[in-house]
């Protein structure tokens, strides 16, 4: 019974810390989609759609920085129809939660960190730029027009409200359901350990990469916390820790399937995730390229 009520400690603890970083970035996104829906006009809605075509460059460029919860704030304005797939598998790929500090604290060269930030930079930006030309140019998909408002009715948030109450209640919403499951994911995690979760790698060529990007899917950061330590300690080489990292979105993978309401949408960007993840890093692999 002790070791039970230590675990579940521990996994409360860690789900606070980590879902108490997300509420600004959460409460901020929200407060601008709610003034979007309340205020926005015709002009500004074009201007915005025309900036996302360069999304992807700039997705990827906001997502290496090392920010809590920018990946749940993107999914969100996906949910919203803000942004483009393209731009948020972009944004997936290049945030990975705990990777930087990892690095930062095991005294890592600055020269090699800014290789791998910029790998995940260039890599997360083309992957973006190739999804945006297929959908539009090949498949002649057309995005859809910016529906804040269906993200508002799938939350009964009441919009009338205003602005900053709908933007709270959003918030809330969102924050107790990242809190929910976040608390089970620690707790297996906790009960599994992290040495366990390490005892899955394998140095076989392609499913290395291929178990590497699956445990990076984990919306957790103890993935991405494992799978740099295991970097660092020379456990994996590079092809293995960029598969995994790349396929890190961290919680943003929750909140996508929480607001976006195409379920088939949804699990097609999840399986771009993991297979660009996984091509990546065999590429990585295959080339002999070093950090």
């Amino acid at each position: 019974m002790e070791i039970v009520s230590e675990l579940i400690i521990h996994s409360v603890k860690h789900t606070l810390l980590d879902s108490v970083k997300l509420l600004p970035f959460l409460f901020l996104t929200y407060l601008c989609m709610e003034w979007l829906e309340h205020k926005a006009g015709g002009k500004l809605l074009k201007k915005i759609s025309a900036v996302d075509k360069a999304g992807p460059f700039v997705g990827a460029a906001f997502g290496v920085i090392p920010q809590c919860g920018f990946s749940a704030a993107a999914s969100s304005l996906f949910a919203g129809r803000v942004i483009t797939a393209g731009t948020l598998i972009a944004i997936y790929l290049s945030t990975s939660d705990e990777m930087l500090p990892i690095l930062l604290s095991e005294s890592v060269p600055l020269p090699s960190i800014l290789k791998i930030l910029a790998t995940k930079f260039l890599l997360a930006m083309v992957s973006g730029l190739l999804i945006e030309f297929i959908l539009n140019f090949v498949l002649h998909r057309k995005e859809n027009e910016i529906d804040i408002h269906s993200v508002c009715e799938d939350e009964h948030c009441h919009c009338e409200d205003g602005v900053l109450i709908s933007a709270c209640k959003h918030t809330v919403r969102i924050f107790i359901y990242i809190v929910l499951i976040s608390f089970v994911l620690n707790l297996v995690i906790e009960a599994i350990g992290e040495d366990a979760l390490a005892g899955l790698f394998s140095n076989t060529p392609l499913v290395g990469q291929m178990i590497a990007a699956l445990v990076g899917l984990i919306p957790n950061c103890a993935s991405s916390v494992v799978i740099t330590s295991l970097y660092v300690d020379g456990v994996i080489g590079a092809g293995m820790m960029m598969a995994g990292l790349l396929a890190n979105a961290g919680i943003g993978l929750l909140v996508l399937f929480r607001l976006n309401r195409n379920s088939r949408q949804n699990l097609t960007i999840l399986c771009l995730l993991y297979i660009l993840a996984v091509f990546w890093g065999l590429m990585i692999s295959q080339f002999g390229i070093q950090f």
